[in-house]
């Protein structure tokens, strides 16, 4: 079954609003205050897209958090290195995801960019 615009829509607002939880997890597990900001404004940029996203979908949605849990134990696990290259992927990866809806949305154009931006912030910054 093929999902609606707006199913797709809520689906990225629902990815933003658990990547909230998920950088403010892992900023808990940072020793260096630098790195907890750093992370925590990850956090926040991530809030901005979801509240983006909710002025086209209407949408009060919580976050979920398996994603931030699953990350945090990864990166215990994993370390910083290979988790934050997996991460940043993933961001690199959302504004592919993006990238349809731009024309129609054209907020979500600043929201595709900030998700270059933390790519690049999780593949080069030393934490």
């Amino acid at each position: 079954m093929k999902k609606t615009e707006l199913e797709k829509l809520i689906e990225f607002q629902q990815g933003e609003l658990d990547a909230v939880y998920m950088y403010q997890k892992l900023a808990g597990l940072m020793k260096k205050e630098e790195d907890r900001e750093l992370l925590l404004s990850l956090a926040a940029d991530e809030g901005r897209h979801a509240g983006v996203l909710k002025q086209y979908t209407g949408a009060v949605l919580k976050p979920k958090k398996t994603l931030g849990d699953t990350v945090a134990v990864m990166y215990k696990a994993l370390g910083r290195r290979l988790m934050f290259t997996v991460m940043s992927n993933f961001e690199y990866a959302a504004y592919d995801k993006y990238a349809p809806y731009y024309e129609k949305y054209p907020e979500l154009a600043s929201v595709g960019k900030d998700e270059i931006k933390h790519g690049d912030i999780l593949k080069t910054h030393k934490m």
